[in-house]
């Protein structure tokens, strides 16, 4: 009875613990590096994900069948060049293929979904997409990835739409993408009633040289208890017009 007793308590200890999450969120620009017009190098893209090494992943312009690229399904071979799991949402259809967001996972996938974001003014079609994981110690997360319209009036529907989404999670929710707003925006400020951004170690996210704004963000929705490990811009200038943005959070 007294090894019962004491098993149990270790089990309890090792499910209560701190856990941490490595989160990564990416605009890839379909892979193709700004320095080298006309040129995919899925392989440049696929090197800087692995090394951050995260448990989730968010990435945005993805091509599926798309000439400009390939006529690749860039979602399923980066998922098989990083050895992940992944779902794809589309934003729109692009010629004979389709254009939108990806989300990569190490973990096993429970559930997956993916809404069309409001558009009040007339624009491209944004998509967010939504997956339910496992992570090792059984505890259950979410992520939700997006890339969000260049247009104000849009921005602000989409991110209410976003908020409305997020009060019906009760497991970690992380928000992650290209929002394509500052952090004194109208959008940032909408979503900061529902999430809590990094406002200490951020630094601007676009262009890949010499950045200058702060446009994609890693987001926790509230009351997640949780703390700040790393909050990084990884410096990888030359896959993609945007910087990977990389983050570390002990969940509690």
């Amino acid at each position: 009875m007294r090894y019962l007793v004491t098993l149990l308590f270790l089990l309890t200890v090792f499910f209560l613990q701190a856990q941490t999450v490595k989160i990564l969120t990416y605009n890839i620009h379909h892979a193709n590096p700004p320095s080298k017009p006309g040129v995919i190098d899925l392989e440049a893209i696929a090197e800087v994900i692995k090394q951050a090494d995260a448990d989730v992943i968010g990435i945005q312009e993805v091509d599926v069948n798309v000439s400009r690229s390939g006529n690749i399904d860039q979602a399923k071979r980066l998922a098989e060049l990083t050895n992940t799991n992944y779902f794809f949402s589309k934003g729109i259809d692009l010629e004979k293929g389709e254009y939108g967001v990806l989300i990569l996972t190490k973990h096993k996938i429970e559930d997956q979904r993916r809404f069309d974001l409001p558009m009040p003014v007339k624009s491209e079609n944004r998509s967010v997409a939504i997956v339910d994981i496992v992570l090792a110690n059984g505890k259950k997360i979410s992520l939700a990835n997006t890339h969000l319209d260049l247009k104000e009036e849009n921005r602000i529907a989409q991110t209410q739409f976003i908020n409305d989404l997020a009060v019906n999670y009760t497991n970690p929710l992380f928000l992650v993408g290209d929002l394509n707003a500052s952090s004194d925006s109208k959008a940032i400020q909408a979503l900061e009633k529902y999430f809590v951004r990094n406002t200490k170690s951020n630094k601007p996210t676009f262009p890949n040289v010499g950045a200058k704004e702060e446009i994609d963000y890693i987001l926790i929705s509230n009351p997640t208890k949780f703390k700040w490990k790393k909050y990084e811009v990884i410096n990888a200038s030359y896959p993609s017009d945007h910087l990977p943005l990389y983050a570390e959070i002990e969940l509690k």
